[in-house]
């Protein structure tokens, strides 16, 4: 699918908002970025500084990637002293902990969006099957539109521990792997999926599109044209719903 290219445009000037934050949303469901408040004499003042530096992470999350997220240029960013940032961080691996949540349901949000882009007129299973095309082809499309973000959503620093299901939803409280999920069940119910088979396919699922996308990003596929990546996609989602 040839999303990529209009994913890019519509975040292009937009970075995922803090949790509890109502910034306005885009088109790939991330908020819009928003700069600190200057103050008459060139100063800047923060409503919330946690926010103004989580999202300098995000901007230097997106420019190059987890290993980028550095505490004395996101405190730059955000016109604030580096030893201000120790109020709000205890350290690197904790900013970096908070832009990773972000990104994560940045991701969560796109496959939302797409998945319900898809008609819901038909009859029960295609329906279904559809829903799970969507799923997969999102998660890769975040990741050709956005792979600084998309590789620091899973770059959380191992000594903090990963995030629980609930904290990387999107719109619907749910993250990748639980809106994966949901298409799964909807599958079986609709008869796509034989019950017995159910139980952890969503594993399975996720670990194929993860790795065609680290292919495309990183690995040899990275140089497929356009049109190849598009029927690499096809392939492998066709081959999962096989498979299940």
């Amino acid at each position: 699918m040839s999303t990529a290219k209009s994913t890019a445009k519509s975040t292009a000037k937009s970075t995922p908002g803090s949790a509890g934050t109502s910034a306005p949303k885009t088109t790939s469901g991330a908020p819009s970025k928003s700069s600190p408040k200057r103050g008459a004499k060139g100063s800047y003042h923060h409503g919330n500084l946690s926010e103004a530096l989580l999202a300098a992470g995000l901007e230097l999350a997106r420019e190059g990637g987890p290993d980028a997220v550095v505490l004395r240029e996101a405190s730059r960013r955000a016109g604030v002293s580096h030893n201000a940032v120790y109020r709000h961080f205890a350290d690197r691996d904790a900013l970096l902990r908070a832009v990773c949540l972000e990104c994560m349901r940045a991701l969560a949000r796109l496959m939302e969006e797409r998945i319900a882009e898809v008609d819901r007129a038909g009859a029960a299973l295609a329906v279904a099957r559809g829903r799970l095309a969507a799923t997969g082809s999102a998660y890769l499309e975040f990741a050709l539109a956005e792979p600084g973000w998309f590789r620091t959503a899973f770059a959380v620093p191992p000594k903090l521990g990963y995030f629980e299901e609930g904290d990387m939803g999107g719109e619907q409280g749910l993250g990748p792997l639980g809106l994966l999920g949901a298409q799964l069940d909807a599958l079986a119910a609709a008869g796509g999926l034989a019950r017995e088979r159910r139980p952890n396919a969503e594993l399975a699922a996720w670990a194929a599109v993860h790795g065609l996308a680290m292919l495309l990003l990183d690995g040899p596929l990275r140089a497929l044209s356009v049109p190849e990546r598009e029927i690499a996609q096809a392939r492998l989602l066709a081959m999962i719903e096989r498979g299940l």
